[in-house]
């Protein structure tokens, strides 16, 4: 089976679930930046009330989740299955809610969600993303490009966010020579600066998988490889890190 013919397959069956209207294949593989291992995401768009049961009666051997099970908010639920020797992630997309947060965001307004898996949270943009970037298999959605709005809000809020994870890294972890919390405040801040980059830019984010490479902020890995554990060695990293981020984006 062709990977054309594996995606009808999945959607056409998915789109069966009562309440579906549409489905979309997302993630790497609708970018065309798929490994031959990666994992294939289909976006189930609903109204009303989507069964986890009905998920379940497709037959696909593995887990489904109940709605609010794999974290809540903007993440409400999905399933991750097995269907012809592959990994398939289908996730729930309640299309009142997405419209929602399109409508807002087309007005610069969003939240961050605090993810399991998410080191700098998530916002609520993603599932506005995803319309943008996913291939429609069936049915009809939006495809709407990055509003200026949001351009805007977003890089402000997100280089607000970077620079506190600065200070709190140099002004807490660093000061007590807590190297342990400042490396994860200053990972968050690369981050956090490279969500601000890609914002300012119009460039849809998903998640954060090469969010660091994309912005153009991969070399500071490096970095983070010796640190220090003094409060002088690590108040010297956080420095390094704040001039790096505070250099023009390439």
């Amino acid at each position: 089976m062709t990977d054309q013919e594996f995606a009808a397959l999945v959607a056409e069956r998915s789109a069966r679930i009562p309440g579906v209207v549409a489905v979309t294949l997302g993630g790497s593989r609708a970018q065309g930046d798929h490994r031959p291992d990666s994992d294939w995401d289909f976006g189930l768009y609903y109204r009303g009330r989507l069964d986890p049961g009905d998920v379940a009666a497709l037959g696909w051997p593995g887990r489904v989740f109940a709605s609010g099970e794999r974290g809540g908010g903007v993440i409400i639920g999905g399933a991750w299955l097995q269907v012809d020797g592959r990994q398939v992630d289908l996730h729930y997309r309640d299309l009142d809610d997405v419209e929602h947060w399109l409508a807002e965001a087309h007005l610069g307004r969003f939240k961050v969600e605090r993810l399991p898996f998410y080191l700098a949270g998530i916002p609520t943009y993603v599932v506005v993303g995803e319309l943008a970037l996913a291939q429609v298999l069936v049915g009809e959605l939006p495809r709407p490009e990055f509003p200026a709005a949001l351009r805007q809000a977003a890089s402000s809020f997100w280089q607000a966010a970077a620079e506190l994870s600065l200070d709190y890294a140099d002004g807490v972890y660093a000061r007590r020579g807590d190297a342990l919390g400042c490396a994860g405040s200053l990972a968050r801040a690369v981050i956090e600066a490279a969500h601000a980059r890609l914002a300012a830019k119009g460039a849809w984010v998903l998640n954060e998988k090469r969010i660091v490479q994309r912005a153009g902020l991969g070399h500071l890995a490096a970095n983070f490889a010796d640190l220090g554990h003094t409060p002088s060695q690590l108040q010297h990293a956080v420095q390094t890190i704040r001039q790096a981020l505070a250099s023009p984006s390439p």
